[in-house]
């Protein structure tokens, strides 16, 4: 898979490494030479250009592209590198970092983002997911579906501890796909049984959310909470 990263400052880059372990070609764009330090990330394509301009994602080769990661500090700049990505060059698919809570609302399929990414919300949850017992997290939104990926850690006095994944009354429309126990990462087989202190991950509609952690973890979220 080809990726072009707009923004090769510290998060650019960190994606950029990720990327390149995982075997990904990777092409970083930036416009500030102060940031081009293409011995950081040996293995990628460097490119000194602003990735606002046409002229420069067209010398990037972005039609060739499977993905465009926007990752700069700048928010309007984000948003135009995902807009021409899509319009433009109809690159597959777009994601986007939000630097501002407040800007959260523009990243939409309208400005061309498939994913959005805001370092502020996830952190925020990854507090939320260390301290909570029994309390449903949201974890990350897929922009283009109605579906979250959420996490909730069972309590002990959870009514299906003990029970196997396969006997739970899963809501509609809610998928688990991992648990999270004494350190690792078990596939979330119909015959494996639930503990109490498991985290679960789900990919679940928003509207059932309310919904599982009742049914998890009742005493927390009592009918009609």
């Amino acid at each position: 898979m080809r990726v072009a990263i707009a923004g090769a400052g510290a998060v650019g880059r960190s994606v950029a490494r990720e990327l390149l372990d995982n075997g990904h070609e990777v092409l970083l764009v930036d416009k500030d030479p102060r940031v081009i330090r293409s011995k950081s990330v040996a293995d990628a394509e460097w490119l000194l250009a602003d990735a606002c301009e046409l002229s420069s994602l067209e010398e990037a080769g972005l039609h060739r592209c499977d993905v465009v990661v926007a990752a700069t500090g700048d928010d309007k700049v984000n948003l135009v590198v995902s807009l021409l990505a899509k319009t433009e060059f109809a690159v597959p698919r777009t994601v986007a970092r939000v630097n501002h809570p407040a800007n959260e609302w523009l990243f939409t399929e309208s400005w061309g983002v498939d994913v959005l990414v805001s370092t502020p919300r996830l952190m925020a949850a990854l507090v939320e997911e260390a301290v909570s017992v029994g309390d449903l997290v949201r974890l990350f939104t897929f922009r283009t579906s109605t579906a979250n990926l959420v996490e909730i850690t069972l309590p002990g006095d959870s009514p299906y501890v003990g029970t196997l994944l396969r006997d739970v009354p899963w809501p509609v429309d809610a998928v688990p796909v991992a648990i999270l126990r004494d350190g690792g990462i078990l596939t979330p087989e119909p015959d494996r049984s639930l503990e109490s202190a498991d985290e679960l991950l789900l990919v679940a509609s928003e509207e059932h959310e309310d919904e599982i952690a009742r049914l998890l973890a009742p005493v927390e979220h009592p009918p009609g909470s």
